[in-house]
């Protein structure tokens, strides 16, 4: 694993989120998140900080960067860029996919990468197509040579790097296994499809998650609303467990439980609390666990 890596494995690994980890080194949330997508260097003085925290030696940190080479994470790779001038709302449509990611960067172009191991053909039988409709970028995926969505949902992850300054609407409409969002600061992120596990980590954002599938939501750090809409599903979302959340089900015959430690336990959602989870749709269930550092 490269540096950057390294610093993300063990901060999941300990339970942290960007911020949290922030906070215990001393620096800002902005550093972690260059750190971790390569695009800024911890010096020395950090370096020490971050061994420390994680209770291993600093060429431990870096043993991997020193002595293995840099390997590529996907054999098979295509990758499409546009260059942003200004505040842009997003609609991505991507249908169907193993995994999606969507990053906020330092930067400004949208960069969407279709990666996968077991596709050979990844470059050719699927292409992006991104349009700039004044403040609407729409971000399309077409398969091609009778390239199927199940190949897709089996072997094919796309990851989506937008420039943080020129952040606004997301819509993300995609079928797939799993969907990773990282650090997106901005009004809304609406995601419709069908996915079965999303992860929400260092957000800042109105999130509105419409699958009728059973899910699993892992929450890792966000500040503002997450609206569960569903129908007939039964899902689970974990939390830390110093989030402070309020809680609301809404619409016909859904409920709200609470677990700790594979036991269900009383409300703990805290009513004067500013982040909110909302479970909507009719016929669903929601089980909140708090998840243990």
């Amino acid at each position: 694993m490269t540096l950057e890596e390294q610093i993300k494995h063990y901060r999941k690994q300990a339970g942290l989120s960007q911020e949290k980890m922030a906070e215990k080194i001393g620096v800002s949330r902005q550093a972690i998140t260059k750190w971790e997508n390569g695009t800024g260097t911890p010096d020395i003085v950090n370096l020490m900080a971050i061994a420390d925290l994680f209770q291993i030696s600093v060429d431990e940190l870096l043993s991997n960067e020193k002595t293995e080479k840099k390997q590529a994470e996907f054999i098979y790779e295509s990758q499409t860029e546009y260059d942003i001038d200004g505040k842009k709302n997003y609609d991505i449509n991507l249908g169907g996919a193993n995994t999606v990611e969507i990053h906020a960067y330092e930067g400004e172009k949208i960069i969407v990468s279709l990666l996968s191991n077991v596709i050979k053909t990844v470059s050719s039988d699927f292409k992006i197509k991104i349009d700039d409709n004044k403040n609407f970028i729409d971000v399309d995926m077409h398969r091609l040579n009778n390239a199927t969505e199940a190949i897709a949902k089996e072997g094919l992850v796309v990851r989506v790097f937008l420039p943080a300054k020129y952040i606004g609407k997301i819509e993300l409409t995609v079928n797939a296994k799993i969907v990773n969002i990282y650090d997106i600061e901005n009004e809304i992120i609406e995601v419709t499809g069908k996915v079965s596990e999303i992860t929400l980590d260092g957000n800042k954002s109105e999130i509105e998650i419409d699958s009728n599938l059973d899910m699993q939501i892992n929450v890792v750090s966000h500040e503002g609303a997450i609206e569960v809409n569903q129908l007939s599903a039964t899902s689970k979302m974990t939390v830390p467990s110093d989030y402070r959340f309020r809680s609301a089900k809404k619409g016909i015959a859904t409920n709200i439980y609470y677990e700790k430690q594979g036991n269900k336990v009383e409300d703990f959602s805290d009513t004067g609390a500013d982040n909110y989870i909302e479970l909507n749709g009719m016929k669903s269930e929601l089980v909140i666990v708090a998840r243990e550092a």
